[in-house]
């Protein structure tokens, strides 16, 4: 049992480490600063040696930006739970880890939900920047059909509408979800 724990040790100071705190604090920061069509544009025109293509560096983009957002949220609600819970954890016995399981990450669940749900409609919107490195996604499908009918306006009603049509109900579906654990 002793080897089987020996590694798993020293992958859990490394994480604890200010090595990673750092990389992940850069990470965050770096990608929250930077506009996400600039970061799509970088994958995709910058990093040319590597020779990705245009559907693979939208979603490394999105999955970047998502992840910085998602990672500030998951921070900022663990961090948002009293230290009196914590305290309590520990005064009957329980080990750090299982104060983070059993007491913090229940309460922190119920307060990611909300900007959890709005990172993700967030994200669906964001894919229409993807269109600036011809991914065909809805906005670029909807450009090369005005530009052969010139019906600019109808056009862009349509994209409106189909944004909606996904967005309204992930938005009811969040409410229900956020009512029913009492959020």
């Amino acid at each position: 049992m002793v080897l089987f724990w020996a590694p798993l040790q020293g992958l859990e100071d490394f994480l604890k480490s200010i090595f990673f705190r750092w990389i992940s604090t850069v990470y965050v920061e770096v990608i929250r600063g930077t506009p996400i069509l600039a970061q799509v544009l970088f994958i995709y025109y910058g990093l040319t040696a590597v020779n990705i293509g245009a559907l693979t560096s939208a979603i490394i983009a999105i999955t970047l930006n998502a992840g910085a957002y998602i990672a500030e949220i998951v921070r900022g609600a663990v961090h948002s739970i009293d230290k009196g819970q914590h305290e309590a954890g520990r005064a009957i016995g329980l080990t750090e880890k299982q104060t983070m399981r059993y007491i913090v990450w229940p309460q922190a669940f119920k307060r990611m939900i909300p900007p959890l749900g709005n990172q993700f409609i967030i994200s669906l919107k964001d894919t229409s920047l993807f269109s600036v490195i011809a991914v065909g996604e809805v906005l670029y499908m909807a450009k090369q059909y005005y530009n052969s009918t010139f019906e600019i306006f109808e056009t862009l009603i349509m994209v409106c509408i189909f944004y909606l049509i996904i967005t309204i109900p992930t938005s009811i579906i969040l409410r229900n979800v956020e009512r029913k654990l009492d959020v």
